[in-house]
């Protein structure tokens, strides 16, 4: 009888801890629906290489005009909720010794998962942060990250260059210790893709990170001498047909080359669209469903 009271409780222990793996696990990997009916892609006009190739119709009448109240400034009502506000706090973080102001929605510590949003040139923490702009999809990812346990960090990037780059792979490596090792997914538009592209040369940085977004960026031509590259890193680009500052077909180059050799990407074109197009129409859950799996 000795021996049975104390292997039964152990073997619960041991099923216990699987099953609370599994769960932590099912959390980072599947994030629950939200406002999908408003924020899921469209009509797919192509599809190439299992899904992982997507062109997707859009159209400014529809697609501004038509969501928006005050079009490119404020979206209608319905597109936002706002009671996520109340987990949203501004701080100045100390990374390397660096002063980083952020925006954080959601826990400073325990998170299921963690977002980091990089603005472009001009932009600052307040790009990320604003509800009712690009269509509300910021507000969605707020939603999502606090509804699934997640945080959400928006950065203010002081340069675009090395020391950027070094900053925004501290608050990486910082995020990921205070969520226990949980993903870091960090995504970058515009300019900002510099700032994905200096920490994707950084190991310890993307030995956090569980993946990264291009969103109208740049390509880097030298992406494949990088650490992420060397450890298969998922890449998710998004970008508009009709970009005039870092044409769409430089990036999707880079896709069909990192495809061609197995390496986990994915590239939503958006037909029609601008340079900033992919801040309003890029499926934030789709996106990180599609991380999570790989």
């Amino acid at each position: 009888m000795a021996v049975s009271t104390i292997v039964f409780p152990f073997r619960r222990l041991l099923l216990a801890v699987a099953l609370f793996s599994a769960a932590s696990v099912a959390q980072a990997q599947a994030v629950k629906p939200f406002k999908d009916e408003l924020f899921s892609y469209g009509k797919v006009l192509q599809q190439n290489d299992d899904g992982d190739d997507l062109t997707v119709d859009y159209q400014e009448l529809r697609d501004i005009n038509e969501r928006d109240e005050i079009p490119e400034r404020r979206v209608k009502r319905a597109y936002v909720s706002l009671g996520v506000k109340s987990e949203q706090v501004n701080e100045t973080l100390d990374i390397g010794g660096h002063s980083l102001d952020v925006t954080r929605v959601g826990p400073d510590r325990g998170a299921a998962f963690t977002v980091i949003f990089v603005h472009g040139r001009g932009g600052d923490r307040r790009l990320g942060t604003n509800d009712f702009s690009f269509g509300g999809n910021f507000n969605r990812l707020k939603n999502l990250a606090v509804a699934n346990g997640g945080t959400y960090y928006a950065p203010s990037v002081r340069s675009f260059d090395t020391s950027g780059a070094a900053d925004i792979a501290g608050l990486v490596k910082q995020a990921s210790e205070r969520s226990g090792g949980r993903p870091v997914v960090l995504a970058c538009a515009s300019m900002g893709s510099f700032i994905c592209w200096g920490v994707s040369r950084d190991a310890s940085a993307v030995a956090a990170l569980g993946g990264m977004m291009v969103m109208g960026g740049v390509s880097d031509p030298d992406f494949t001498k990088s650490a992420a590259y060397k450890a298969k890193l998922p890449m998710f680009f998004s970008h508009g047909s009709r970009d005039s500052v870092y044409p769409a077909e430089s990036q999707r180059a880079l896709y069909r080359a990192l495809k061609s050799k197995g390496y986990p990407t994915r590239f939503v074109l958006f037909e029609t669209g601008s340079h900033g197009t992919p801040l309003r129409m890029t499926d934030w859950r789709d996106a990180l469903n599609w991380i999570g799996r790989h």
